[in-house]
């Protein structure tokens, strides 16, 4: 389980689709990743059998600058690669990217937002969370920050659109939340 979580492989050597985000899953520690493993075991099972898949496209994993590799602890040794850590294991920059040629440009494009989604909610676009001071969240507050993330409010109070994950977000610690503010203040600025 623990190969499937963070390469994309499943035991028989068949690959996941990357819609199962595991790229962004390779700098789990390895204490992390037994607990989502310990997790996964206690849901109970359903019966469910599932064909082989066949990908009739080349898929394209997208892995984060700097997260290509587990991280130990001491790895997270200050907040803002702690909230590196938790933006990436959150994905926050798959959705906060946009995508170049059918790919998330997280060299050149790191977090400037843009993306669109459609859904029963109407379209989305993803926010640019770098730290330009008026295209993105460097003029913001932590307590504003914190706001769009768990609560899915904008920095004027009006309500952010799913797909953002603020309901997952809203028990997130308030040092977790500290951390993750550490390290968007430091991702390069983007118009």
């Amino acid at each position: 389980m623990k190969r499937a979580i963070t390469t994309g492989t499943r035991p028989n050597g068949t690959p996941l689709a990357p819609i199962m985000p595991y790229g962004f899953y390779k700098v789990f520690t390895a204490s992390d990743l037994d607990a989502v493993v310990a997790y996964v075991r206690s849901v109970a099972p359903v019966s469910n059998k599932v064909q082989t898949p066949v990908y009739k496209a080349v898929m394209h994993v997208d892995i984060p600058p700097g997260a290509d590799k587990q991280m130990t602890a001491s790895d997270l040794d200050t907040s803002v690669k702690r909230g590196f850590y938790i933006a990436t294991i959150a994905h926050c920059m798959e959705c906060h990217t946009p995508m170049v040629n059918d790919r998330h440009d997280l060299v050149n494009d790191l977090g400037k937002g843009g993306e669109e989604f459609k859904g029963p909610f109407g379209v989305s676009v993803s926010r640019n969370i770098t730290s330009h001071k008026e295209k993105g969240i460097g003029a913001w507050t932590d307590a504003e920050i914190k706001g769009a993330v768990t609560r899915g409010e904008r920095k004027d109070g009006t309500k952010l659109k799913p797909p953002m994950g603020f309901p997952l977000y809203a028990t997130m610690t308030d040092s977790d939340l500290n951390d993750l503010i550490a390290y968007l203040r430091t991702v390069p600025a983007k118009e």
